[in-house]
């Protein structure tokens, strides 16, 4: 059994990546394979509407494009579970995980109402968001409705609805003192993080457990 991890954070060690790890560590606590994919560390670029992963003489579900994530659209192919990680920027998805999902997602679907899906198996998902604004904030900017078509592609094109784990009012900084962020309290992230970051921890932990789960159901 593989369950893959794929961060889409350029932090390596930020927010997302911990999480991203700590579930992981869960679904190898579990029995599971795991890799994690940094995808800030591949040189690639989003779908460039090509569409021959739709030409009815070629193989559905390929993307044509070569280069440093193609391996891995493969690799995710193969695996058993997926989790995909990313900060929030500009309340949506960071750059680099959308065009690695436009990559995954749209190769995989096809203009027909009869086959939603070519990704040829269902397996189960999950996302992993992080943020430095608090959930009130996040509803206040409609971020659940920005991001909720990728979760609605992963439940088409995979075949099963992601689980998602929500992350708020994260820290940004060592040192707020250095940056323009007036804006932020330094002292109330670092209160609330006490709090809800050992919380997050655990529920990342019991994903990669649920996920391993429910691939043998």
């Amino acid at each position: 059994m593989k369950i893959m991890a794929f961060n889409g954070s350029p932090r390596r060690n930020g927010n997302t990546a911990k999480l991203l790890k700590e579930a992981l560590r869960g679904a190898a606590a579990s029995g599971a394979d795991t890799e994690y994919v940094d995808l800030y560390s591949l040189n690639y670029k989003g779908c460039i509407s090509c569409f021959y992963c739709k030409r009815k003489d070629k193989d559905h579900g390929t993307c044509i494009v070569k280069d440093d994530l193609s391996p891995f659209l493969t690799k995710a192919k193969e695996a058993d579970a997926l989790l995909f990680g990313s900060p929030i920027y500009f309340m949506s998805l960071t750059s680099g995980m959308h065009a690695f999902l436009e990559r995954l997602f749209f190769s995989n679907y096809i203009y027909s109402a009869e086959i939603p899906s070519v990704f040829g198996k269902k397996i189960p998902s999950a996302f992993i968001y992080t943020m430095n604004v608090t959930e009130e904030q996040a509803k206040e900017y409609h971020l659940p409705q920005n991001i909720a078509a990728q979760e609605d592609f992963a439940d088409r094109i995979l075949g099963i609805p992601p689980k998602t784990l929500w992350a708020y009012d994260t820290l940004q900084f060592n040192d707020y003192s250095k940056y323009e962020s007036s804006v932020f309290s330094e002292s109330d992230k670092k209160a609330y993080q006490e709090k809800a970051g050992p919380i997050c921890l655990k529920e990342a932990y019991e994903i990669g457990q649920s996920l391993v789960q429910d691939t043998t159901k």
